[in-house]
């Protein structure tokens, strides 16, 4: 019907980013004023406000229950957040640059996480520690994504080219090259 049931207010910057949790019944918004939102899609309401980066949020996702959504801001880390309880949980250590994206595996065991420091690195989703440093791009890490069955990351770099790794071997098994330019996305 194109009818708009909310407009939803209380950033006091940009809003760059924005995820449905899987049950649509939340959605999250990531700002440029350091702070993520929870707003609940039925009241229009705002649930919860996540803070503790010191820089842009720009890129967020819920892991596949719902219970659980991670933050990354270009202060260089990813926080692990509950949903329920808008608790900070994690924050995930490791870049020497700006996170790019981020996201959950389908069993919600492992983040994968990319950065402007041409690297991807892999967490465990549960403990928050750092399991692996997938390196191989000469230029910034701009998209990040897990396969379906959580078994392959997919990267794509401000080099041109995109990567696929085995999340359990961490190898890369395939570099995919074509594009005259950088990749911004990959799914």
């Amino acid at each position: 019907t194109g009818k708009c049931y909310h407009t939803f207010r209380g950033h006091s910057a940009e809003i760059v980013c924005l995820s449905f949790n899987p049950q649509s019944t939340l959605l999250a918004t990531g700002s440029m004023d350091t702070t993520a939102k929870l707003w609940d899609l039925e009241k229009g309401e705002e649930v919860a406000t996540l803070n503790g980066h010191s820089a842009e949020v720009i890129a967020l996702s819920f892991n596949t229950t719902g219970d659980r959504i991670i933050t990354g801001s270009f202060d260089h880390t990813v926080a692990v957040w509950d949903v329920g309880t808008g608790r900070l949980l994690h924050t995930l250590i490791g870049h020497r640059g700006e996170i790019s994206s981020a996201q959950f595996n389908w069993d919600c065991s492992l983040i994968v996480t990319g950065s402007m420091d041409k690297t991807c690195m892999l967490w465990n989703a549960v403990t928050g520690t750092h399991i692996a440093t997938l390196a191989g791009h000469s230029k910034e890490v701009l998209d990040v994504c897990f396969d379906y069955a959580g078994q392959r990351i997919a990267t794509a770099s401000a080099d041109g080219s995109a990567r696929v790794y085995n999340a359990e071997t961490r190898q890369c098994i395939a570099k995919l090259e074509g594009h005259e330019d950088e990749i911004s996305k990959v799914c």
